[in-house]
């Protein structure tokens, strides 16, 4: 962590997040999407600290659309519901889970998987459904999660002339990540106290911001760095 000290009369070390991402409020206890940004909260843009909690992620998540060129219309949205149907009925077998979402995770159930929007894709007479393949992860070795994704992305049999593809890199995702809060500030008051105590015992310490939301970057391949921003004070105690 970096400390810009201000020798008139206290110290002060500002730690504050760096990457923007979608605005998102109240996600702390939900599955959410981990990539190499982060989740924005107000308008802090310095650099992620380095204080905070590594470690690997939840599940591995592919994202995958489902496409259709059946000319008829009617018959072309059949296909590829059919088709995520089919995905949904097979996907337990293989260890796998079927979701969606952009940062929040949702299950995608055979009670749901209908409201899944049909855009029109980049050919005439074409649309597209967009999910998420997940397996979770047991270490830090991703082979077997991604292994266990494309084993069933290879034995899917879409129906018609439907087409599931993947549409981006493999991805993390993190389950309720504020359940790291108490694990986090413990770091930081570990990490707070050894930085005062380089000052001599005529220093004290304080920390703000701990109030704030659990932020999240992806810290490797599987896993991930959780943090809080805070803002880091050493001042002298009389």
């Amino acid at each position: 962590m970096r400390h810009y000290l201000l020798f008139a009369g206290l110290l002060v070390c500002s730690v504050y997040p760096t990457f923007a991402q979608v605005p998102v409020t109240n996600v702390g206890n939900a599955e959410i999407i981990v990539t190499g940004t982060r989740r924005n909260v107000d308008n802090y843009d310095a650099q992620t600290p380095a204080v905070g909690l590594r470690r690997v992620a939840d599940f591995a998540v592919q994202p995958v659309k489902v496409t259709g060129d059946t000319r008829d219309a009617d018959l072309r949205h059949q296909e590829i519901y059919d088709t995520i149907a089919r995905a949904i009925g097979s996907a337990n077998s293989y260890g796998v889970e079927l979701a969606f979402g952009d940062v929040v995770v949702e299950p995608l159930t055979l009670s749901n998987y209908r409201s899944l929007t049909l855009d029109k894709d980049d050919r005439p007479d074409t649309n597209k459904a967009e999910l998420l393949i997940k397996s979770k992860l047991s270490g830090t070795d991703a082979r077997e999660a991604t292994a266990r994704i494309d084993r069933f992305l290879k034995a899917l049999k879409p129906v018609g002339r439907a087409l599931i593809e993947p549409t981006d890199g493999m991805t993390l995702s993190v389950v309720a990540p504020d359940q790291y809060r108490g694990e986090i500030a413990k770091i930081v008051a570990t990490d707070a106290a050894a930085t005062a105590a380089k000052f001599g015992p005529d220093y004290a310490v304080e920390v703000r911001g701990l109030n704030r939301p659990v932020e999240w970057s992806r810290a490797s391949l599987t896993e991930v760095f959780l943090y809080v921003p805070y803002e880091l004070v050493i001042r002298p105690k009389s």
